[in-house]
């Protein structure tokens, strides 16, 4: 059963869009974003109750706790469908990025050539692996940014990954486009 969620957010962020296979969560993204294409070919499920999965239940209470601004402890069920091993690697890094914290895609690129010994990674390919992942906030891309604080492209939106940014606890004045 493959079926698409509507989140309501709080003021000053775009709604989402949530992408389950029944089992898990495949995509998580703001609508309007260049990804809400994606979603369009699944049926639309607007009620929660105890009739639909568990995963998206977990996942509803994950995102009402993060945008009461609160860190949850605890991370939903989910699975990355067509990923690759360097976009896994990508993933896996942004996931160590703590609440309110963020990381450059060079410094990225660096723990990538430490963790294989080579002396040089793309933080230009770093960027293509975090544009590409399918499953906004929950996988942390918002906490990537450019060099000295450069608020690059975000494919959910500009807007909103200030609004995240600044819901962690970021003096987002900090930041430049």
């Amino acid at each position: 059963m493959k079926f698409i969620y509507h989140y309501h957010t709080p003021e000053g962020f775009d709604d989402l869009l949530l992408r389950f296979n029944g089992e898990a969560l495949t995509g998580l993204c703001f609508e309007g974003s260049r990804d809400e294409n994606n979603y369009k070919r699944f049926p639309v499920e607007t009620g929660l109750g105890a009739s639909l999965p568990l995963v998206l239940q977990e996942t509803v209470r994950w995102l009402d706790l993060y945008f009461s601004g609160h860190q949850p402890d605890f991370i939903p069920t989910y699975r990355i469908e067509g990923s690759t091993p360097f976009r896994k690697e990508v993933s896996d890094i942004m996931c160590e990025i703590p609440y309110g914290e963020t990381m450059t895609y060079g410094e990225i690129a660096g723990k990538i050539a430490h963790n294989h010994g080579i002396g040089k990674m793309s933080a230009q390919a770093v960027g293509g692996a975090v544009g590409w992942n399918p499953i906004g906030i929950i996988i942390p891309c918002h906490r990537v940014i450019g060099a000295n604080g450069n608020l690059t492209g975000y494919g959910g939106g500009i807007h909103n990954k200030i609004a995240l940014l600044r819901l962690e606890g970021h003096k987002v004045n900090r930041f430049f486009r």
